[in-house]
C-alpha cells in the first residue's frame, strides 16, 4: 500500500521572510529542533573520528593536519573560531535533527576578519601535495568547504535524509523547512525582497539556460537583440546563441577596452528598441574586471531591456543587492562560495518570474495531472521540476553562515590589498605578462609567461603543490581580444595568504632560471 502525495496546501509553511529571519529563531519555531547540535559550543576540538580530520580522509596524499589546524588549533584561537562560526557539529549517532536552519549572519556583529581565522575551518588547506603543503590558488574554478559545510552535509545524510515538500511524516517536515530556509537565506544573502523569488537550479550554468528556455522563448523573436560583452563566460554566451538560432535573434557582442573593460560608449550605442536583453557578469573570471553593472542595467532599462547578470564569479568577493542593481535576473552557483557542486540559485524579479513558462516537466511543479489537463504549481515551484539538491541546498545555507559571520567588507579589502601585493610581487618574474588592468575588479590574475605555454606553467606549480588553472577559462572571446588562445590563471580567496603569493613568485622564478 502507498501513500498518497500530500496536497501542496498541507505542506510545512514556508520560513518567514529574511527581514523576520534576521531576529533569530524562537523555541516555539519548529525548524529549531533541526538546528540544535549544530549551534551548541564548538569550542571542543572535533574528534578523531570526525570528517575534519583530514588524516582520516582516504585516498589523498600526505593528509596531515599541521599544529595550526582545526584539530590541535590552540583554546583561545579554537574558541574564537568558535564564536565566529557556530554551525558545527560532530557526526552525531543518535538523535537525528542536526541541520543549519539559523538565518544567515549572526545577531549584532559580524565577526572580525582573518585569513588565519578562516584557514582553520578548511581541512583541505592542511594536506600536502606532492610533498609541498598545499597553495589552493584555483578558486576562480571551485572554492574549497569549511568544516562547518562538510559535517552539515554527513549530518544530513547521516541523521535527518528525507524528500521534501510531499510527505507526511516528521522527517520530510524537516528536511522540507531546512529546503525552505536554504530559499529564504538565498533571498536574503541576494538582497531579494522574499524567498519567492528564488528558484533552485544546479549553478549558474543552468540558471541561464534556463532563463534562456522560458524567458527567452517567450520574449525573442526575429530582429531581436542580445547583447553579450565579449569579457563572458561561455555558460553566458552559448546560451543565448542557442535560443537565438531558434527564435531568430542575434548576439550581438560588446567589446572590451585594452584594460579589460567593457567599452561603455560601444554599449550605449549598440543599445536600441531592438535589444530585448543585456546579459552581463559582475565579475570576470578570466581577467576580474567588474563592470558597472549598476549603470548598464540603468540604460538597458531605458530602452525596455531586460539585464541578467552572472554572479558566479561575485558573490564570494563582496556583498550583492540584487534590488540595488535592479537586476532581472541574477544567477550563482554554490561551489564558488564555499558550498557543495551542483547547487546554485536564479533570482527574477516578481513580475518576471510569474510570466515565465515551465521549462521542465515532473513531480513538484505541478497542482494536478490527469490525462485532459494538468494544472501547474505557483513559482518558484512551477520552476523546480523533480526532486531538487536537497543537501545542497543544506550546504549552501551552512555556508552563507559561514561566510557571513564575518564582515563582508573587511574580507573585500583584504582581498584587494592581497591582489595589489600579488600584482607587484607577479611583476619581478621576467617575461611575465599580466591581462587586464581595470581599475575595479576582483583578485584573479590571469598570465602568461615567455617561453613556456600554460599548461607546462602549471604542471611546474604543481610540483611545488601550487594549483592554478590553465587553459581558455571558458572565455575563449576575452582572451581572443589578447591575441590569445590560453593563459595561466591564479585566482585568490579569502583564505590565501601574502606567504602563499611567495610561493607561488618564487616558484615562477624557479621555472624561468631553469629554463
Amino acid at each position: 500500500m502507498t501513500t498518497p502525495d500530500v496536497p501542496r496546501s498541507l505542506w510545512p509553511s514556508a520560513p518567514p521572510a529574511p527581514d523576520a529571519l534576521a531576529g533569530g529563531l524562537t523555541s516555539a519555531d519548529p525548524v529549531t529542533a533541526l538546528a540544535a547540535a549544530l549551534v551548541t559550543s564548538a569550542v571542543t576540538a572535533p574528534s578523531a573520528s570526525t570528517v575534519t580530520d583530514p588524516s582520516t580522509v582516504p585516498g589523498t596524499d600526505s593528509l596531515a593536519a599541521p599544529a595550526t589546524g582545526p584539530a590541535t588549533a590552540d583554546p583561545a584561537a579554537q574558541a574564537a573560531s568558535s564564536a565566529a562560526h557556530p554551525v558545527q557539529s560532530t557526526i552525531p549517532t543518535a538523535q537525528p535533527t542536526h541541520l543549519p536552519t539559523a538565518p544567515v549572519g549572526l545577531p549584532g556583529q559580524p565577526a572580525p576578519f582573518s585569513p588565519e581565522l578562516a584557514r582553520r575551518d578548511f581541512p583541505i588547506l592542511h594536506r600536502t601535495v606532492n610533498g609541498h603543503p598545499l597553495v589552493w590558488l584555483d578558486n576562480g574554478a571551485t572554492t574549497q568547504k569549511p568544516r562547518q559545510v562538510i559535517e552539515t552535509l554527513a549530518a544530513f545524510y547521516g541523521t535527518a535524509n528525507s524528500n521534501i515538500h510531499r510527505g507526511a511524516h516528521t522527517m520530510a517536515r524537516e528536511a522540507t523547512e531546512a529546503y525552505e530556509a536554504g530559499r529564504a537565506a538565498v533571498a536574503q544573502f541576494l538582497g531579494a525582497a522574499s524567498p519567492d523569488d528564488i528558484v533552485f537550479v544546479r549553478g549558474t550554468t543552468e540558471g541561464i539556460n534556463l532563463v534562456a528556455q522560458t524567458w527567452g522563448r517567450a520574449n525573442l523573436g526575429p530582429g531581436d537583440d542580445i547583447l553579450v560583452p565579449v569579457l563572458e563566460h561561455h555558460s553566458n554566451i552559448v546560451p543565448w546563441q542557442l535560443i537565438a538560432k531558434e527564435t531568430r535573434a542575434r548576439v550581438v557582442p560588446v567589446p572590451l577596452q585594452p584594460d579589460g573593460q567593457i567599452d561603455l560608449n560601444a554599449y550605449a550605442d549598440l543599445l536600441s528598441m531592438r535589444t530585448q536583453l543585456v546579459a552581463v557578469s559582475q565579475a570576470s573570471n578570466v581577467l576580474g574586471t567588474v563592470p558597472p553593472v549598476r549603470e548598464m542595467t540603468a540604460l538597458a532599462h531605458r530602452y525596455g531591456a531586460k539585464v541578467l547578470v552572472d554572479g558566479a564569479q561575485a558573490v564570494a568577493h563582496f556583498p550583492v543587492d540584487v534590488q540595488d542593481l535592479d537586476a532581472d535576473f541574477y544567477v550563482f552557483s554554490g561551489h564558488k562560495l564555499f558550498a557543495p557542486t551542483g547547487i546554485g540559485a536564479l533570482y527574477a524579479k516578481p513580475e518576471v518570474m510569474r510570466n515565465m513558462a515551465p521549462w521542465q516537466g515532473g513531480g513538484n511543479m505541478i497542482e494536478s495531472v490527469d490525462f485532459t489537463r494538468t494544472t501547474y504549481a505557483p513559482v518558484p515551484h512551477l520552476l523546480e521540476a523533480g526532486t531538487g539538491h536537497i543537501s545542497g541546498v543544506v550546504g549552501l545555507l551552512s555556508a552563507l553562515n559561514w561566510l557571513t559571520s564575518f564582515d563582508r567588507d573587511a574580507i573585500a579589502a583584504y582581498e584587494t590589498s592581497l591582489m595589489a601585493y600579488a600584482q607587484q610581487a607577479l611583476a619581478t618574474v621576467p617575461g611575465l605578462e599580466l591581462l587586464g588592468s581595470a581599475p575595479d575588479r576582483i583578485a584573479v590574475l590571469t598570465f602568461t609567461l615567455a617561453g613556456h605555454d600554460p599548461s607546462t606553467i602549471a604542471d611546474w606549480l604543481d610540483r611545488d603543490g601550487i594549483a592554478i588553472r590553465a587553459g581558455h577559462h571558458c572565455a575563449q572571446p576575452a582572451l581572443a581580444h589578447y591575441g590569445l588562445e590560453s593563459a595561466a590563471r591564479a585566482s585568490l580567496a579569502l583564505y590565501n595568504t601574502s606567504e602563499e603569493v611567495d610561493k607561488l613568485v618564487a616558484s615562477l622564478h624557479r621555472l624561468q632560471q631553469a629554463a
